[in-house]
Order: structure tokens, then sequence, then C-alpha cells
């Protein structure tokens, strides 16, 4: 997180201020602001203005105009959106620090600091010159009768995770190969407390996990199997949540190589579901959820060197059922398979996977939804559709109807791994809930996990899609 979060108590002369107000109630401004302004901020209000700043005693202080707008969920993602448009003031003016006090009815307070420091976030690592490049805030304060100590405590959890896995999702392949991702994942579970297993290749290759170790034919660098687990004292759950996330580190599409132009230039994100998986665990053990949860991330690059899977190879997965390889760029669901059918070791109570899985989700919904589809019982399904609107990671159900799977029939095996021209995500689902036999859900944020231009607050590149909506949907579980 590039942007240091706080609750305050003690307002400081010099401290640059931001009210958050209605246009129909300025009473409150009597208390703070003299005559000529008060008649200056009338005027904004007769006139709808969105913001004001005014010079006072030494410090800056902006009046941001919050309206409502139908919907509870509208209405929180527009103030985030706020948060984040008063970031290019902030930067204009240089300003290092500021404290945001809420007037308002309706208390938006910590969406509008969210959508602020979401959108401060940067990643410069790579950059000769960061200092320069830098945004001038580094720090938010919230006036403490505008939030309590436990929500600003969610609130740090949830952004630092995601600003984690836009990091994880940001680097390059060239460095977060997959053993540097399983050394991350370490590093992340000693610093937050939740414990890490890591296979090696020779495990995995003793546990006969064809799928992971098929697409990792044409690396020369090992797979790696990561188990990430959080189990509080008490936990809620006698039966464990489970976690699944696609670590493809870099997929070149393999011996299908890609054939679209500029279709590899972003591949090292297509370990977007790992980063949901790893930033949920993280936002899960700072804010000490009650639940108890485990990660599971299979990791490789996907490469066409000279000992790669080919189309028409036939593999046998862990669960010992065959596949026909009929694109070596459908590798994802190869290894979320061998994950789902570890999963089942451990009798869950609820499996959730998330993958960069298929163009088509991204051809279907662009970057505005999250397409999903599963088994599980309808009141989960309803709860993360809720949790989806209220962080506005928005969610398309999508049905798995038996006739699907009639496209993932092989001639020779028991599956093939592509379907047929349509509906490419829902037999991507199809092919995935083969392999499980307990409630699952299946993400697809192919369209979401990253973006080549910003949108709003979620920034250019890796977005870290997911975490907010399984952090909401885990407190609310």
């Amino acid at each position: 997180m590039n942007t240091k979060l706080t609750v305050t108590r003690t307002l400081k002369k010099k401290d640059n201020l931001i009210f958050l107000a209605d246009h129909k109630d300025i009473e409150w401004a009597h208390s703070f602001f003299n005559e000529s302004e008060i008649s200056f901020i009338q005027n904004a209000v007769r006139n709808e203005i969105t913001y004001l700043t005014f010079p006072k005693d030494g410090r800056l202080v902006f009046v941001q105009f919050l309206k409502e707008n139908g919907t509870e969920s509208i209405s929180r993602e527009d103030v985030r959106i706020a948060g984040n448009e008063l970031l290019s003031t902030l930067s204009n003016y240089q300003i290092k620090s500021v404290v945001v006090i809420n007037k308002r009815s309706i208390n938006r307070t910590l969406d509008f600091v969210e959508g602020m420091v979401l959108g401060n976030y940067q990643f410069l690592k790579y950059f000769n010159d960061k200092a320069d490049k830098a945004n001038s805030l580094v720090e938010v304060k919230v006036d403490g009768d505008s939030t309590t100590t436990a929500a600003m405590k969610n609130l740090k959890s949830v952004i630092n995770a995601t600003c984690k896995a836009r990091d994880l999702v940001n680097e390059p392949q060239s460095y977060l190969t997959a053993p540097q991702l399983s050394a991350e994942i370490k590093a992340l579970g000693k610093t937050h407390g939740f414990k890490v297993t890591v296979y090696d290749k020779k495990k995995i290759t003793s546990m006969k996990m064809g799928g992971l170790l098929a697409v990792n034919m044409g690396s020369e660098l090992p797979p790696t199997f990561n188990i990430l687990e959080w189990k509080p004292a008490k936990a809620k759950n006698k039966q464990p949540i489970i976690l699944v996330g696609k670590g493809v580190v870099y997929d070149t599409g393999g011996l299908s190589l890609k054939p679209t132009a500029n279709s590899m230039d972003f591949m090292k994100a297509d370990m977007g579901g790992a980063a949901t998986v790893i930033g949920t665990m993280m936002a899960a053990a700072d804010s000490k959820l009650p639940f108890h949860l485990i990660g599971l991330i299979p990791a490789t690059d996907n490469r066409p060197g000279k000992n790669a899977y080919a189309p028409g190879d036939v593999i046998t997965m862990y669960s010992g059922s065959t596949v026909e390889v009929l694109n070596t760029d459908a590798e994802g669901r190869m290894i979320l398979a061998d994950a789902l059918h570890f999963a089942k070791r451990y009798k869950p109570e609820l499996v959730l996977d998330f993958a960069t899985l298929t163009g088509a989700a991204a051809r279907a919904f662009g970057k505005e939804a999250i397409s999903f589809m599963g088994n599980a019982e309808r009141k989960i399904k309803d709860k993360v559709l809720e949790s989806g609107m209220a962080v506005y990671e928005r969610l398309v159900e999508l049905p798995l109807w038996r006739e699907y799977g009639e496209q993932m029939k092989s001639n020779i095996a028991d599956l093939k791994n592509i379907g047929g021209p349509t509906a490419g995500m829902i037999t991507a689902g199809k092919f995935l809930e083969h392999f499980t036999g307990y409630p699952w859900l299946h993400f697809d944020l192919a369209g979401s996990a990253y973006l080549k231009q910003a949108d709003n607050y979620r920034t250019k590149e890796g977005t870290g899609a997911g975490v907010r909506l399984m952090f909401d949907f885990l407190n609310n579980y």
C-alpha cells in the first residue's frame, strides 16, 4: 500500500482537511468558515459544484459534495470514484497528508477513502527515477468521529491485500517465476500470520499431478504447489473454506502459441487468480477472520519448450481422469483441475476458484463484470452476488447445464480440454466441475484482473480483482 491510513482524534492547525458534505445541508460549515467563505459555499451549492478548495490558515481545506444516486451500490461506487478524482487536485498542490471528516447524514467516509487510497497506488519498483514519479500523497487520516477502529482495521487489511495482489500481477515473469512466487507467499505468510507449505517438483511428481506437470513440461523452471492456511483458534466452520487460484506466471500458449497480435504482452497477469487467493489470505489473517481458510495455488509458466506437451497428447490427471489435449493454451484448467481434486482431501465446506481463464469471458463482459458459475447452494450464490454489488466487483452468473458438458467429451479419453467455438467460459467451467464433488463456485477474472487503461481507482495493469469481493463475502459469511 503506497498510502499510510490512520484514525485521528486530534486535528492539528496545519492539517489539510477534506469535508464530505451534502448540497442540502451546510449548517455545519458555520462553525468552521467565515461569512465570505460561507457565501462562496452557498453559491457552489446553488450551482451544484462538485468540490471547493480554500486556502485557510496555512493549510488547504476541501469541501467535497456527494450525492446519493438511487441504489446503495451505485451511491457507494460514486463516492469511491469521487475519492479517486480528488487525487489529481491533491497532487497539483503536492499535498502529502489529509484528514477526511464526514459532515453528511449518510456516512460514506470509508468508501471515499477506499477510492482515494486505491487510486493512489503505484508500482514503481523498476523505475530509476521512482522518487520523481511518486505521488505526493503519503498519508490519509480519518477523523475519529467518522469511523470506528474496527472498520478502519478491516479497510486497511483489504486495501493492503488488494495492493499486494496488484504488485504480484504487475511483476514481470523475469522476476516472478513459479519458485519466486512460492518465496513471496512464504514471506507473506510469515509477515501476516498464515501457514505456508510448498510442494516442489519432486513431491508434485510423486503425487502424479499430471495436469500441472504437463503444463510445466516446456519450461526450464520447475512448478510449485502452494498450500496457504489460516486457522484461528475458534473457527466458526468445522470444515475449511478453500480458495483455489490459477498460478500461471507467464503464458505463451505453449505449442498452441498465442496467435493474436499483442496477446502475450500482458501474460504476466495470468496468475491473477493466484494473486486473488494470496490477497484474500492476507486480509483474512490481518483482520483475524473467524473462519478456517485454505488457499491452493498450482504455479508454473507455459512455454513451447522442446519437451512441451502437445495437441493430441492424453494426460492422466491427479484425479486419475484422462484428458485429451487439443489446445495447450487451455492450460489454466489443467492445473486448476489437479488443485480442485486435491481439495477433496479436506472435505471442504465450500471451494471457490479464481482464474484469468478464458478470452470468452473477457469478450462477453469486458472489465465490467466477473463471470461465475458452480453448484453451491442458492444462498451462497446470493451472498456472493450481494458482495459483488457492495464492492462494485459485479458478477454475472452463468449456467452449467449438462448440454455444455457434451462439448467436453473426447473420442479417446475421459475429457478433452476445450469445447466448441461458443460459450467458452461455460465449457471451461464444465471441465473444472468434473474434478469437484463438493459445494463449488468458479470465478473467471479474465476481463477484470488486468487493465490496459486505468478505470477510476482500478489502476492501470493489475487491479487486485476478487480480493475485495472475497473479503466482503467472508466478512458476511
